[in-house]
C-alpha cells in the first residue's frame, strides 16, 4: 500500500476502533456503575493529560513556560466557554443550571450538568485527535514499521480515554446514542489530522505543541472542574476509598499502556 493508504488505514482504526471498543466497554454499563467509572474517567484524564500530552508537549517545545502558558489560556477559555454555556441555557437567577450540579447521572435525585463538561471535552478530544492524526502521519512518513507501531500505540492509549470521555457525555446528560454519534464526529479528526499532514506536514509542526497543550487543558479543567466536586456529595470513607483507588487505577492505566507501548518506540 502506499504512504497515504496507510495513513487513512491506520488514522481510521485509530479512531473508529478505539471509539467502538469504549463505546462496548461503557455504553451498555448498568446506571448504578457510572458513579464508579467517573471515578476511573477522572484519573484516565488526569493520567492522560500529566503523563502522555503534556510531556509531548514539553518534548516539542524549548521553552516549557511557553506550555504552561497555552494551557492556562486553555484553561481559563473553557471556563469562559463553560460561562456560556451556563448564559445560553438560562439568563434568571433562579434557574435551574444556577444550582450546583448533584454530579453523577444514574444516582436517585441526580442531576446533570447541562452539557457544560461534555461540550469542553468533545473540543478537547477533537484536538487530541488531531494531533493524533498528525503523529500517526508523520511516523508512516518516516517508516511503515514505525507508522504501525505508532498506530498501535495509539489505539492503546485512546481506548481508557475514549471509556472517559462516554461517561463524561452520558454525566453531561447526553443520550447513549447521542454520545457514541458525538465521540464518533470527533473520531473524524484523527483522519483529517493525518490525511492534511501528508500534504501539509512541514507547514502544520507549529500545530502540534499548542494543540497539545490545549487538549490537556481541556482534560485538566474537566477533572477538576466538573467531574471532581461531585465526588465530594459522596463523603463517607468507604466510598471515598473507592473513588481514591478508582482514580489511581484511571492514571495506572494510561500509565501502563504509554511504558509498553509508548516509551519503548
Amino acid at each position: 500500500m502506499s504512504t497515504l493508504t496507510w495513513i487513512i488505514v491506520a488514522s481510521l482504526l485509530g479512531g473508529v476502533l478505539s471509539l467502538l471498543v469504549a463505546a462496548m466497554l461503557t455504553l451498555n454499563t448498568r446506571a448504578s456503575w457510572l458513579s464508579m467509572l467517573v471515578s476511573y474517567a477522572i484519573g484516565a484524564l488526569l493520567g492522560a493529560a500529566f503523563l502522555n500530552t503534556l510531556p509531548e508537549a514539553f518534548e516539542l517545545s524549548e521553552n516549557p513556560t511557553q506550555v504552561t502558558v497555552i494551557v492556562l489560556i486553555g484553561i481559563l477559555m473553557f471556563f469562559i466557554l463553560e460561562k456560556l454555556v451556563l448564559w445560553r441555557h438560562c439568563h434568571l437567577d433562579d434557574c435551574e443550571v444556577h444550582v450546583p450540579p448533584q454530579g453523577l447521572v444514574g444516582a436517585a435525585g441526580d442531576q446533570h450538568d447541562h452539557g457544560r463538561s461534555g461540550m469542553v471535552i468533545i473540543i478537547g478530544d477533537t484536538f487530541h485527535n488531531f494531533v493524533d492524526g498528525i503523529l500517526i502521519a508523520a511516523a508512516f512518513m518516516v517508516d511503515v514499521q514505525l507508522g504501525i507501531i505508532t498506530s498501535i500505540a495509539i489505539i492503546a492509549h485512546e481506548i481508557p480515554q475514549e471509556a472517559g470521555d462516554f461517561i463524561i457525555l452520558l454525566n453531561s446528560g447526553y443520550t447513549r446514542r447521542k454520545a457514541f454519534l458525538v465521540n464518533l464526529l470527533s473520531s473524524f479528526a484523527t483522519l483529517v489530522g493525518g490525511v492534511l499532514a501528508y500534504f501539509m506536514l512541514h507547514q502544520m509542526d507549529f500545530m502540534i505543541l499548542p494543540l497539545l497543550a490545549l487538549a490537556s487543558a481541556s482534560m485538566i479543567y474537566v477533572a477538576m472542574s466538573d467531574l471532581i466536586p461531585g465526588l465530594h456529595k459522596r463523603p463517607e470513607i468507604r466510598a471515598t476509598v473507592q473513588q481514591v483507588v478508582l482514580i489511581l487505577l484511571g492514571i495506572g492505566t494510561i500509565w501502563l499502556v504509554g511504558d509498553v507501548f509508548v516509551h519503548e518506540h
